[in-house]
């Protein structure tokens, strides 16, 4: 959908009137806007014109006279100081989102609503995990979120659960609902539901009130995939959602990552599927990091021209940790490779790869055409 014209300038109450409408999804919705020129006009049109448009009498109904209560309801939650209403309009719009083929034309969320918009790695699996497969989320999910990265979620029992937990023991969390912001589902988890609020946030394109109904799940697992760089799958069984999150990321065009296992083990076998159908077979975070390091490095360079002169005027970067202070004194003063770099240090190529990423963003290094890296002056 185009942000030009009328429609990014119409009232919140007229988004929510017509997404709120009923048969009005994303895509009709996009549909309806593009025609029209925005949402307010939509309203406006005659009834004779939106029924040339095939929509469900139902649907214009609601169109004429929408449920001002319910929308007078929203709106009232939205004041409270941790909520939040995000618009395709609204520049806190989360841009990876608004790439896939139908973005929610309205966000509800609770939290830092900032944090859609950092890069994420997205971490889902089975809600009925083994132990192995329950400490290997959190492993993956504390380091991951150590870096830098933020992890994202469903909010499920089990590996949902598991990689909330960690990454907010060391950095920051995202959980999409299958439900309204204002509900927690499962009901075992409004302890962590609190700490994702304090230091994450909760997101859904489901409105206040809104229980949970089997058909939202499937549609929260496109967003969990659409705000993600990339999607990790722990332990998964062959039939699960998230081989279908796996599956929607593909679509969209995001790194999948998978976890090996045990033949033996049908928590396993979803994992090995997916590897099978091309995903990246992975053993230790690192390996995440280093795949995604040319995006990080995209989104690095877009954040510099968008705000030049933001990064010199940042606080001095923090105190190297021993393996990256090791690494930085074998770049010397000349450009290298990492082949280079490798016989200079003895660590793995994926090791060495992270490591740079990490001092690439807090300045470091730099990184030259060709591979080559260089102390940042």
């Amino acid at each position: 959908m185009s942000r030009a014209g009328d429609w990014a300038s119409a009232p919140i109450g007229d988004w929510l009137a017509l997404i709120l409408a009923p048969r009005v999804g994303p895509r009709t919705f996009a549909r309806l806007v593009e025609g029209f020129g925005s949402p307010s006009a939509v309203l406006a049109a005659g009834e004779a014109r939106l029924d040339q448009l095939g929509l469900k009498p139902e649907t214009i109904a609601a169109l004429r006279q929408p449920d001002r209560a319910l929308i007078d309801a929203i709106l009232t939650w939205a004041e409270h100081p941790d909520a939040h209403l995000i618009t395709l309009a609204d520049p806190r719009y989360p841009p990876r989102l608004a790439e896939i083929a139908d973005p929610p034309p309205v966000l509800y969320a609770r939290g830092d609503a900032d944090l859609l918009s950092e890069p994420q790695i997205a971490i889902v699996g089975t809600r009925n995990p083994t132990p192995g497969g329950g400490e290997i989320t959190a492993s993956f999910a504390r380091w991951l979120a150590g870096q830098g990265l933020i992890v994202t979620s469903g909010l499920a029992v089990g590996i949902d659960g598991a990689a909330h937990a960690a990454a907010l023991e060391t950095g920051h969390s995202i959980a999409v609902l299958g439900t309204g912001p204002d509900r927690v589902y499962p009901a075992v988890h409004r302890d962590l539901a609190r700490r994702l609020v304090e230091r994450g946030v909760m997101v859904s394109e489901l409105p206040p009130g809104q229980g949970p109904l089997a058909s939202s799940f499937p549609r929260r697992n496109r967003l969990i995939s659409g705000l993600s760089l990339g999607v990790l799958v722990t332990e998964a069984a062959l039939k699960s959602g998230s081989l279908i999150t796996a599956r929607m990321a593909l679509e969209q065009g995001r790194e999948v990552f998978a976890i090996p296992g045990s033949i033996r083990n049908p928590l396993s076998r979803g994992c090995h599927a997916l590897i099978r159908e091309g995903a990246k077979l992975v053993e230790e975070p690192e390996e995440i990091l280093a795949e995604l390091a040319p995006q990080l490095r995209a989104e690095l360079a877009a954040a510099d021209r968008s705000a030049p002169g933001a990064r010199r005027a940042a606080a001095p970067p923090p105190e190297l940790p021993p393996e990256q202070a090791r690494l930085l004194q074998s770049l010397g003063h000349d450009p290298v490779n990492l082949d280079e770099l490798t016989e200079r240090t003895g660590l793995a190529v994926e090791q060495i790869s992270s490591m740079l990423l990490l001092m690439e963003l807090e300045g470091h290094v730099s990184c030259l055409p060709g591979g080559r890296y260089i102390r940042a002056p």
